[in-house]
């Protein structure tokens, strides 16, 4: 009879243990307790907390040169639009150019209307890179030196679309520098120099 009850408790342990171990394993060939006692704390993991990652300050010459860059780049999108526009009003020119820069598109607007003429293929500003940036003075500054060119760029006849004779010699891919100073409405292109010097 004995025998007989071990056997029954030996199968009731060994089912117990297979069931066990497809959820965590069984090591022991005892009976699991069903609680841990009332006098064990119950375990706790600590974990230390992950270093906080922090980016370090932009360096604000470096910002100032990507957003004249890019305010430099802008323009000349503006440009294109002027420029192609039989009216020669289209585009946000304002935006971003001002002073010295913005009465040369103006001036040479002027003259297109009074030839009647427009210019129309996309102008690549080629490797703008800030030569110089003063950001200490009353209104900071950036000087960018890039290469534009405007061998995609056509004049045509505003009314009959037919290209305009230009001459032969005239550069079509030149270094050009221009002056870009942080107003309070933003940046705006105040100089646009061509170096006479190709690129």
């Amino acid at each position: 009879m004995t025998r007989t009850v071990h056997r029954k408790q030996w199968r009731k342990i060994t089912l117990a243990c297979a069931t066990a171990a497809l959820a965590v394993g069984c090591t022991s060939n005892e009976p699991a307790s069903p609680k841990p006692p009332a006098t064990t704390p119950a375990a706790t993991t600590t974990t230390a907390p992950e270093p906080t990652k922090t980016t370090p300050p932009a360096d604000p010459a470096e910002a100032a040169k990507k957003e004249a860059i890019a305010t430099y780049l802008s323009h000349w999108k503006e440009v294109e639009k002027r420029y192609a526009d039989k009216t020669h009003k289209a585009g946000d020119l304002k935006k971003y150019a001002a002073s010295a820069a913005l009465s040369q598109v103006e001036l040479d607007t002027e003259r297109m209307v009074e030839r009647n003429t427009i210019a129309v293929g996309k102008v690549t500003v080629g490797n703008p890179t800030a030569v110089s940036a003063d950001i200490n003075r009353k209104i900071p500054n950036v000087v960018i030196s890039s290469c534009l060119d405007i061998s995609q760029w056509q004049v045509l006849n505003a009314d009959t679309s037919k290209p305009v004779s230009l001459p032969k010699e005239r550069l079509l891919r030149y270094v050009i520098k221009a002056t870009v100073e942080k107003w309070p409405e933003g940046w705006r292109v105040i100089r646009d120099e061509p170096q006479d010097k190709k690129c």
